[in-house]
């Protein structure tokens, strides 16, 4: 069967294992990583695969990949990947998918995190960049600027995120950041793991990954 994004996207027990996955991490103090989050890395993947000229079959994997790549966060944060990989294998059987496609989600989805991820294809590589681009003040849960660790002043700083794709060129993360909250080298300090990751990633697309802070580029 070629499960389809509406069919994830409509299905009962994938939405409440992402909303408990975010109870989880807001317990543990963790930024937003609920529907919103998401949501937001699942368009983007299929954007970049799109833009890319891949076929909309493999952009709407990377759709779905994206939708389900933090489940496993209802675990617990660490193997979170694995364990969201694990997770969608065993949903995606039960829905009766096409088993090649469940491959490639679950390829994608356990290759997201930067402590253990590889882009290993297409996929994997667009669901990479989707979820490093997320960086926002609205994933920020704690109201208390007094007491925000270096992780929410990063995310608190950045009032604006985008990623712009230029075929057969690069792919370019672009932010706006208020230095009154965090410095660009806090920014460095907290996600270097992460854009070096994101280089990774677009290599496999065969681009180059570029950084771009309040207009100046960095990477």
């Amino acid at each position: 069967m070629k499960i389809t994004f509406e069919d994830i996207f409509n299905n009962p027990e994938i939405q409440l294992y992402i909303r408990q996955a975010d109870e989880s991490m807001k317990a543990m103090g963790y930024t937003e990583h609920s529907f919103a989050h998401v949501g937001r890395v699942a368009s983007w993947a299929q954007e970049i695969l799109l833009k890319l000229g891949y076929s909309e079959r493999d952009a709407e994997l990377a759709r779905i990949a994206g939708f389900m790549h933090d489940m496993g966060n209802m675990i617990n944060r660490q193997d979170h990947a694995q364990n969201s990989a694990l997770m969608a294998f065993y949903l995606l059987k039960e829905m009766k998918a096409d088993p090649d496609d469940i491959a490639t989600i679950v390829t994608a989805i356990g290759n997201h995190d930067e402590g253990t991820a590889f882009p290993v294809n297409p996929i994997s590589a667009a669901i990479i960049l989707a979820d490093k681009a997320d960086v926002r003040c609205s994933r920020v849960r704690n109201k208390d600027f007094a007491t925000f660790d270096i992780h929410d002043r990063v995310n608190y700083s950045v009032k604006k995120s985008d990623l712009y794709v230029e075929k057969d060129s690069h792919i370019e993360l672009s932010l706006q950041i208020d230095t009154e909250i965090c410095a660009v080298m806090d920014y460095f300090e907290i996600f270097m793991e992460r854009m070096l990751l994101c280089r990774k990633a677009a290599e496999k697309l065969n681009l180059q990954f570029r950084l771009t802070i309040n207009s100046q580029r960095i990477l």
